[in-house]
């Protein structure tokens, strides 16, 4: 029960902080579920609870788009959300169930890792190969230098140089910090400052739900027809069915938050670029149910092409380091003029305000800075979290922002922001306090997993979490070919 009013009460907060109304949520199941001093899976149950809540709240929005005066009365029956402490738990770590013709793959590269210091540890990024090369070149070594020579230099540095060292070459690096420590950091006091989930309306200007031509989008999915999309479509209502998704993001947390709203009916256009790294296999396990398109946003048609697309878009989550796609020319109030009512949805590291907000930065990264990998290892050497919880927490809360702004929009018009943070995810986790779970065993998923014949092979992968009256939402389609489809809405 202790649980259960835990996730409650702040998924009622969630609600509080960005302004609307969800149906009640019912927690099933217990922390700890994952080996961790951290409240892992209350934390995910919350996250995936609220964005699941939302879900709930938006179907009956699209009901009311639909129906008829005769079956008005049932669009406000109280819909029943579920939630699951193991199920939500296990979703923040899918990639590692993640199977390809029944195989699985190393997800970080040679050198990418936690490395002693003069006076502690550092953990390099080097999974992109320009982050790699950035890496060796900060510490003066050649190319195709190996682990070992990368240990021996930081051996010799301070962790904090080896930091600044590697972020000025345009690297990814962070020194590990105690919680004290990172609490004393400018950068810390800021994010702390900040909102969980920072909603604000970019304008007042632009039609409600979820566009001129929503209901119509709706009320067509509506009528989904045997053998369009499938028998497990037939008949049903999905509660983001007509709304349009453009996912500009990368590893992790955004590609979770529109593979979630994906799962709920969303169509999502997954938009990448040839000259952007990838790592391939995190691009498959997050593109169930999206399409995928490329585009180069430096060129003139790049540009031209994705102005179209945001032209016929609900939402746009991108996770770009701040300001980098408002120098291309697509910030928020460029957004909102080509297409009046969108709801923009901002994904970083550390967040757009401090010392720190233009400072790329990765899960595992940011578990260092902010003295959770200190705690974890009791101090003496880093020791992560079981999964990368910040990815994928910030996913699901991304995911509710863009859903609470879509549900207040119908009162309020206008245009939307959605800005969150993987350092300010890392302190609400904090938040949660701790249980005795570090020797807690790794659970059993197999009662959890799905599979589905894809371009790739034959994918085993998790489902996706929570459920509404009882169903559970789905993925239409298998992870697709990068850059399969055209620039285009269908």
């Amino acid at each position: 029960m202790i649980e259960e009013n835990m996730v409650e009460d702040r998924i009622h907060e969630l609600a509080a902080e960005v302004g609307v109304e969800l149906p009640s949520v019912r927690c099933t199941g217990d922390d700890p579920v994952l080996p961790s001093v951290f409240r892992v899976g209350t934390a995910a149950a919350v996250a995936v609870g609220a964005a699941t809540a939302a879900a709930a709240a938006l179907l009956g929005k699209a009901r009311e788009a639909t129906v008829d005066e005769a079956r008005e009365a049932a669009v406000d029956e109280a819909r029943e959300v579920v939630v699951d402490v193991r199920e939500a738990a296990v979703a923040f770590r899918d990639e590692r169930y993640f199977r390809i013709d029944g195989a699985t793959r190393e997800l970080w590269a040679a050198l990418s890792g936690d490395y002693r210091t003069v006076d502690g540890w550092v953990r390099l990024h080097c999974n992109f190969d320009h982050h790699r090369d950035a890496v060796l070149a900060a510490l003066g070594l050649p190319a195709g230098a190996d682990r070992d020579a990368v240990a021996q230099v930081c051996a010799g540095r301070t962790a904090v140089e080896i930091e600044e060292s590697v972020t000025a070459a345009e690297g990814c690096a962070a020194a590990m910090r105690s919680r004290a420590e990172w609490r004393g950091h400018p950068q810390a006091r800021v994010v702390a400052e900040s909102p969980l989930i920072d909603l604000t309306r970019i304008d007042v200007t632009g039609p409600a739900w979820p566009g001129d031509e929503g209901p119509m989008r709706m009320r067509a999915l509506a009528e989904v027809r045997e053998g369009e999309l499938g028998a497990r479509d037939a008949g049903r209502e999905r509660p983001l069915g007509g709304v349009r998704v453009l996912d500009l993001t990368r590893v992790l947390a955004g590609p979770v938050a529109t593979r979630f709203l994906a799962a709920h009916g969303a169509q999502v256009l997954r938009v990448g670029a040839e000259h952007l790294p990838e790592v391939p296999r995190l691009v498959i396990s997050t593109a169930f149910g999206k399409r995928s398109c490329r585009l180069d946003l430096r060129t003139p048609a790049g540009a031209a092409a994705l102005r179209d697309l945001v032209a016929g878009a609900d939402v746009l989550v991108q996770s770009y380091r701040p300001g980098a796609l408002e120098a291309l020319g697509f910030g928020p109030p460029e957004l909102a003029a080509l297409r009046p009512g969108i709801v923009c949805v901002d994904i970083s590291a550390y967040g757009s305000r401090g010392p720190w907000a233009g400072r790329r930065g990765f899960d595992s990264l940011v578990q260092m800075a902010c003295g959770i990998a200190h705690e974890g290892g009791g101090g003496s050497r880093p020791r992560p979290l079981p999964a990368q919880v910040l990815d994928h927490a910030t996913g699901y809360l991304a995911a509710f922002g863009a859903m609470a702004a879509l549900l207040r929009r119908p009162a309020e018009g206008g245009s939307w922001r959605v800005r969150l943070s993987l350092a300010r995810t890392a302190q609400w986790l904090d938040g949660f306090g701790r249980v005795d779970g570090a020797g807690t065993p790794d659970p059993d998923v197999s009662d959890l997993m799905e599979e589905k014949n894809s371009i790739f092979g034959r994918l085993a992968y998790l489902r996706p979490p929570g459920t509404i009256d009882g169903a559970s939402p789905y993925w239409s389609s298998p992870p697709p070919g990068q850059g399969e489809h055209p620039p285009a809405w269908w």
